[in-house]
């Protein structure tokens, strides 16, 4: 498959030292369990925390319990470090497997002949992963119940296409959405699929947003999602400008599973479909993808007839990958900062999420 992103800028010092001063560490895995950085990493290093229970964990499917916790740790461990698969390639990346409770498992895989990589706590830019905590936090605003402006824009439907400049990191939502061109409005694609920046941008200035610059829209956005989540935005833009760390993400995953956040209830609704090559004639203009998926609230099913297996998730440009399974038992993050690195991580996540799930790994 392949996107059409135009890759946010790369995490600048102020954004890392940001997201630093906005809090460390994971409140939901107690601080013996938790790996230090340094192990994290260690060359093929793994993170191993158990006790989360089987009693713990949405019970999605029966297959859900089919499977040991030390086969699953297993399977995904050799997945991630295998040097045959499609996660040799992505090398450096950190990965990690949850629960609605807890980490269960998690790596630093590091390229060879390197001795650094990514951990858990490395703030990176999340591209269009940026998305899924948008729709998060309308979710929240609105109490879950949205109305059907609400669901035009976070499902791409709204006729906002012509977003195709990054913003400034001095602007406010606003002045990035008239910067440009950003703002204009395509009647031809009112209630069609189109991938682009602008649903959301506009969206934000119609919550009331639209007076807020990079630092503020942070705070907002933790106003709704939690102040445990770390965030900074390096421009004010809805769709695409984030900065967090894989902690802090799966955070967020671990409060959709356990139903901390009404995003958690909506997963996979309104969902539309994308591709122009399969969807009816007309409903669909622009994916960034060719697989046929559908594109609910500001995140993916990856429901392809041929190669789906139904989770949700929200990749990124720059290699950023969080995703939940379809049962709603699990979650799962690939984190790097790569130019185009979406399909890399995609690949590689959907194969650590299902030697997750079956305890075999690939």
């Amino acid at each position: 498959m392949s996107y059409r992103f135009r890759a946010p800028f790369l995490v600048s010092l102020s954004a890392a030292l940001l997201l630093a001063a906005c809090g460390g560490g994971d409140p939901d895995v107690p601080a013996s369990a938790q790996p230090s950085e340094e192990a994290l990493l260690t060359e093929g290093s793994v993170a191993v925390v158990t006790g989360g229970g089987a009693a713990a964990r949405p019970q999605g499917s029966a297959g859900a319990l089919a499977v040991s916790d030390s086969a699953r740790v297993t399977a995904a461990t050799t997945t991630a470090n295998s040097s045959t698969n499609a996660c040799a390639a992505i090398r450096p990346f950190y990965w990690e497997v949850g629960s609605a409770s807890a980490r269960m498992a998690s790596g630093s895989v590091k390229a060879a002949g390197v001795s650094t990589g990514y951990a858990s706590t490395t703030p990176m830019a999340v591209a269009s992963a940026s998305k899924w905590l948008y729709a998060a936090y309308v979710a929240q605003r609105r109490a879950g119940v949205l109305d059907a402006t609400d669901v035009t824009h976070l499902t791409m439907r709204s006729g906002y296409v012509s977003m195709y400049s990054n913003c400034l990191a001095t602007q406010t939502v606003d002045a990035c959405l008239a910067y440009q061109g950003n703002d204009a409005h395509t009647a031809a694609a009112d209630g069609r699929f189109y991938y682009n920046s602008g649903h959301m941008q506009k969206h934000a200035s119609r919550m009331g947003l639209g007076a807020l610059a990079p630092k503020a829209l942070a705070s907002e956005i933790r106003s709704q999602l939690g102040t445990d989540i770390s965030l900074a935005y390096n421009q004010p833009q809805l769709a695409g400008g984030a900065y967090t760390t894989p902690d802090s993400y799966a955070r967020f995953l671990r409060k959709l599973l356990g139903g901390q956040l009404r995003m958690g209830a909506l997963l996979g609704t309104q969902k539309t479909c994308t591709n122009p090559g399969t969807c009816p004639v007309g409903e669909a203009l622009v994916s960034p993808t060719t697989q046929s998926w559908h594109y609910s609230l500001g995140h993916w099913v990856e429901d392809d007839p041929a190669t789906g297996d139904g989770a949700f998730s929200s990749p990124g440009a720059l290699g950023f990958y969080p995703w939940i399974d379809a049962s709603r038992s699990w979650y799962g993050v690939v984190g790097r900062v790569q130019t185009q690195g979406w399909d890399g991580s995609t690949q590689c996540g959907r194969l650590i999420r299902r030697a997750w799930v079956t305890g075999s790994a690939l």
